[in-house]
């Protein structure tokens, strides 16, 4: 078989320039593509460390904003509170004021009712009076047949009216 011979007469040079093309691979590679590679992984890697510190702080910050947005409405709540509060009061006093001049009213308008009463009784007492002095004086004119003058049948009643 001459292929078996021709591997010894080959050997020698097929292993020399396995190594030469082995050799020139490992340096092409491993130093012209592998530094690039192992650059390029870098630079990714200080990239993502990079965003992480961004994303770290932006999350600080949107911290800090919520927190203060937190502060903001306690802030605005408690001012509503007190506005609330405030306008409570001014409303109860507002409505004690037209109580109490309702109350004013009232009882001025009372007064005036109390004493157009008292007058009114006063009135009617006095024609009560006058009527009843009209009505004794025929009474005795036609029981007794005796003429009694206005001044003395009123007289009379009121005597009458005062001791019962």
């Amino acid at each position: 078989m001459p292929q078996i011979s021709q591997i010894a007469a080959t050997y020698a040079s097929q292993i020399f320039w396995l190594l030469i093309t082995f050799g020139l691979l490992y340096f092409v590679v491993g130093r012209g593509m592998v530094t690039k590679i192992v650059a390029t992984v870098d630079a990714r890697e200080s990239r993502i460390a990079g965003d992480l510190a961004a994303a770290e702080a932006a999350r600080l910050q949107a911290d800090r904003t919520e927190e203060a947005w937190r502060v903001e409405m306690e802030a605005a709540r408690t001012a509503a509170a007190a506005d609330t509060n405030a306008a409570k009061i001014q409303a109860t006093q507002s409505a004690e004021l037209q109580v109490k001049a309702a109350d004013a009213e009232l009882a001025e308008r009372l007064g005036h009712h109390d004493l157009a009463i008292a007058n009114a009784k006063a009135e009617a007492l006095a024609n009560l009076e006058t009527v009843a002095a009209e009505v004794a004086q025929q009474l005795v004119a036609k029981l007794s047949g005796v003429q009694v003058s206005v001044d003395q049948a009123a007289h009379a009643v009121r005597e009458v009216r005062a001791h019962g």
